[in-house]
């Protein structure tokens, strides 16, 4: 475990905080906490630490740390950077056992501040002191008015009796999220900031978040991730306690992505590979505030639904067939309702569309009882397991919106069980009523399908059992340096795939013994460390049926190659079998991300990887049922079924080859650079799939 969540109980729910640098003025950054948890009824020790100063707000105060009698949990740094560090070694004297430092000056802004970042750490470290930040807005307990922050967000009451964990790199966007929190009327149980993160993480915030029975659902803000193997693990924590988990991550081009020498690692971007973990241990991706803020309110107030069935009811035609289309996009089923209960409305309204959405028409005006009716049948005479409600704008008169929230406040009753979502040009109050009663609102109602779909996804996720493969112990036996073919294709062969069968020949002559040995027709291609893209350079010749053609062949790729690469050293030319018949080119590839460590990407092979773009990643090591996952997520996945008369491919014999080559790329992480197969031959459904071409590059690995 790289994780010690334990210890971060001193952090996030300490018996008694002190303030370092602690100021007579609420205002200033070190008068703030102390105001706040007084204000928040913090029922701990509150220890203001002042040299100066006797009183501060109504407080006794201690000249240093090393003062304070008794122990002392949580230490918060309110000094300039300057004296960070002697404020630290203090709070080790004292056995402070953690401290969140507001202290800025460190890594954010050069590299000296880097270099007494890190010592900080050490030092931290070797003392048994966690340490939040420095350069962070702090962390915030609400539900026990802990709050060691100075954001002036927490100026103000916040909402009680929250279930909403945030989690949040950057201080500015942790206090945005709680000021949204409280202007909607929801509450929080926790705001933690990370800063700089020399000691805690973000993955080890998710991770105490994750164990604590009252947080519903984990908000997580990410600009970066410096330890990806940990974040790794609370992802997996996360997963295990059936946590949802709500991420935002800045950094979605390929900007700084580095130019590579395969195609795995030219589209594996930092970005593309955070997708694939968030894929992997089911967390929803939001890319703006707005649908990062609404899918992580309504996980915490929502249930999750028992199927991807959605049931729609409206007041307008046209937000009717928006909806349809919206739902359908997301991936939710918009099945009919039943027969029984389309005729049962068509009694109260002939004209009235029924079949789903069930568009109740503007006779609402006449009989406002028909919202209520239209609900209540949709929901009791079908198995969806959500439904969403479009109310226009009728809530605007105050008589008709006091009936309309006794309408849901019987509908939610009577159905506990079905994820009911309301949505219209809502009021902030009639929003704020509507979500106390567990009920996910919106003034757009694509916001309410887009959350329900949120739902089900994390519904579908925790439904799945969770596994991890056994890996192999590590090993440093592979050749190193960029492979010829020979090398490495029977790499991939270590890896657990099928090869085809390849001879080298040196000479023309010994190319005809392999090609007459394997049986015409046959395969020719160039042999070199120093070549990627062998068809490039002239280095491939295909059907090659007999001897004459052979000799040919070996000739001419010799003249050829040399000609275009005078520099490429040339081994030989490999004959391997001309395969014929039927199959799909694939692509299996390995490169090593710089975080995560090794990554395995996915996608159709040959020239169309290239093409089209259009791979799927997971992060080793992972099963088969993750594979099956990974290949359906291609947007070409229908090639694979068979089109056009085509026969469907042996999906499992390609899914076992990636969960495979995943295990494999974990037992030589240390080792192996970059790895593919492409093509990979995937046959029809019965007869497996080959390695057709190799491309491998390794490292030398320090045994000492």
């Amino acid at each position: 475990m790289l994780i010690d969540v334990k210890s971060l109980a001193s952090l996030f729910a300490p018996e008694s905080v002190a303030v370092i640098g602690a100021s007579t003025e609420p205002l200033k950054i070190g008068g703030r906490p102390i105001s706040f948890l007084k204000d928040n009824g913090y029922s701990g020790r509150i220890l203001p630490i002042n040299p100066k100063a006797r009183d501060i707000q109504g407080l006794p105060v201690f000249p240093s740390i090393g003062d304070v009698d008794g122990t002392v949990d949580l230490a918060i740094c309110a000094v300039p950077g300057e004296h960070a560090m002697a404020t630290l070694q203090a709070c080790a004297r004292k056995g402070v056992r953690s401290v969140v430092m507001f202290s800025a000056g460190f890594a954010e802004v050069s590299e000296e501040g880097r270099v007494a970042q890190d010592k900080m750490a050490a030092f931290a470290r070797d003392a048994g002191i966690r340490l939040m930040g420095p350069n962070c807005m702090g962390v915030a307990n609400i539900r026990s008015g802990m709050i060691a922050s100075f954001h002036p967000a927490f100026m103000f009451p916040q909402p009680k009796g929250g279930h909403i964990g945030l989690v949040s790199q950057s201080g500015a966007f942790g206090g945005i999220c709680m000021q949204m929190a409280r202007e909607r009327g929801v509450g929080f149980a926790y705001m933690v900031t990370t800063g700089n993160e020399a000691d805690v993480q973000a993955a080890d915030a998710l991770a105490y978040l994750a164990g604590d029975p009252e947080v519903a659902v984990i908000m997580l803000y990410l600009e970066g991730c410096r330890d990806g193997a940990r974040m790794i693990e609370a992802l997996e924590i996360a997963r295990r306690a059936k946590k949802p988990v709500v991420a935002i991550k800045l950094g979605r081009t390929d900007a700084g992505a580095k130019a590579a020498q395969s195609h795995t690692a030219a589209l594996a971007g930092a970005d593309a590979v955070f997708d694939a973990v968030f894929k992997q241990y089911g967390v929803y991706r939001a890319y703006n505030i707005e649908e990062f803020f609404d899918v992580g309110v309504a996980t915490a107030i929502g249930c999750m639904p028992k199927n991807n069935k959605v049931g729609l009811v409206t007041v307008s035609g046209g937000v009717g067939v928006l909806m349809a289309d919206d739902a359908a996009a997301r991936g939710l089923d918009v099945a009919e309702l039943p027969a029984s209960a389309q005729a049962k409305f068509k009694k109260l309204v002939p004209f009235a569309g029924v079949i789903n959405p069930l568009d109740v028409t503007g006779q609402i005006m006449n009989d406002r009882s028909l919202l209520e009716q239209a609900v209540n049948l949709v929901l009791s005479e079908s198995d969806y397991g959500s439904l969403v409600c479009f109310q226009g704008a009728s809530s605007a008169d105050p008589q008709i919106a006091a009936d309309q929230l006794a309408v849901w406040g019987r509908v939610k009753e009577a159905f506990p069980d079905r994820l009911i979502s309301v949505s219209g040009l809502l009021s902030p109050d009639f929003i704020k009523a509507v979500e106390a009663a567990g009920m996910p609102a919106s003034r757009d109602p694509t916001h309410s399908l887009r959350a329900i779909a949120a739902l089900h996804g994390f519904a579908t996720t925790f439904a799945r059992p969770f596994t991890r493969p056994e890996v192999a112990a590590a090993s440093n036996d592979l050749p190193s340096g960029n492979l010829n073919e020979v090398d490495a294709m029977a790499v991939l062969a270590r890896a657990g795939l099928d090869v085809v069968e390849e001879r080298l020949a040196t000479t023309a002559d010994q190319a005809v013994v392999a090609a007459e040995a394997i049986g015409y027709p046959v395969v020719m291609k160039v042999v070199s460390a120093d070549i990627l893209h062998k068809s490039d350079v002239g280095g491939v010749k295909l059907k090659l049926v007999d001897a004459a053609a052979v000799r040919i062949a070996f000739e001419d790729i010799q003249r050829t190659v040399k000609k275009a690469m005078a520099k490429a050293k040339i081994e030989g030319c490999l004959v391997a079998p001309m395969i014929s018949g039927r199959g799909v080119e694939t692509i299996i590839g390995v490169t090593n991300d710089p975080v995560f460590g090794p990554v395995v990407m996915f996608g159709l092979g040959g020239i169309m990887v290239e093409a089209l773009h259009d791979v799927a990643f997971r992060v080793a090591p992972f099963d088969e049922a993750e594979a099956h996952r990974m290949i359906r997520e291609i947007r070409t996945y229908k090639v694979l079924q068979g089109l056009r008369g085509a026969p469907a491919s042996d999906v499992n014999a390609l899914a076992k080859a990636l969960a495979s080559v995943s295990c494999f790329a974990v037992a030589h992480g240390a080792q192996l650079v970059s790895m593919e197969a492409n093509p990979f031959l995937v046959r029809p459904v019965g007869e497996g799939a080959i390695a057709l071409d190799a491309v491998v590059t390794t490292r030398e690995v320090c045994t000492r």
